[in-house]
């Protein structure tokens, strides 16, 4: 996927969940960030965002903060994209499938369902921006809703369909992914639980520009 009217920025405070103070060209900003979590390892003060400055002169916030430098890495932190890119990525992958998003089933709503000749497979995509050290990892926050996805996924299978948790890391050169079991022990259990009865636990990583976002290559899962 591609942004449009990407700018460059320095952050400098994050007053809340929803919008940031930004240093742009020497003029601070309040801006709209696109990730709810808390992303305390990638907002530092003084660190380089980009910004996509919107077409709509009537916001008002007129930028939303999209991706962050850390170390040597563009992380995209737009956790809007990572179903985006999962959508283009599938289609390319199964041209002839039907590929459907945000499917009810029973109590569950899960992003993506995709019906082929043969199979027919609800998704769950979870965008990753957490990284140590080459490593990263899923949650940063508890999520109680994840852990009711998945629950849902084993469902799914034990009624005859496919499934899959699929992890979207928004960056580059990474080593492998695993659960946050610091933050949610419940969390990785769960996906324990939903690799054991047969749902699919998948992870790729991506190309990152300051304006681009691309799924790229599979990266090995420790559970």
């Amino acid at each position: 996927m591609k942004y449009s009217n990407i700018v460059k920025g320095k952050f400098i405070s994050r007053p809340n969940r929803f919008i940031a103070r930004v240093d742009i060209a020497g003029v601070e900003h309040t801006v709209h960030v696109k990730n709810t979590g808390r992303c305390k390892e990638l907002l530092v003060p003084g660190c380089t965002v980009f910004l996509e400055k919107s077409d709509n002169p009537n916001r008002k916030t007129l930028y939303d903060l999209i991706a962050v430098i850390k170390g040597d890495r563009v992380i995209n932190m737009d956790s809007q994209a990572p179903n985006a890119v999962f959508r283009q990525w599938i289609k390319k992958q199964l041209p002839t499938a039907v590929v459907k998003r945000e499917i009810t089933y029973k109590d569950s709503r899960f992003d993506c369902y995709i019906e082929t000749e043969t199979d027919k497979i609800f998704v769950e995509v979870k965008g990753v921006t957490l990284e140590e050290n080459g490593y990263v990892r899923f949650p940063d926050a508890p999520t109680e809703r994840g852990i009711k996805h998945i629950n849902g996924l084993m469902d799914a299978v034990n009624n005859g369909y496919k499934a899959a948790v699929f992890f979207v890391i928004q960056m580059e050169d990474v080593i492998s992914f695993s659960p946050n079991y610091d933050t949610q022990p419940r969390f990785g259990q769960a996906l324990k639980n939903a690799e054991a009865a047969g749902v699919k636990i998948l992870a790729y990583s991506c190309k990152v520009t300051p304006d681009s976002l691309e799924i790229d290559k599979p990266v090995p899962v420790t559970l």
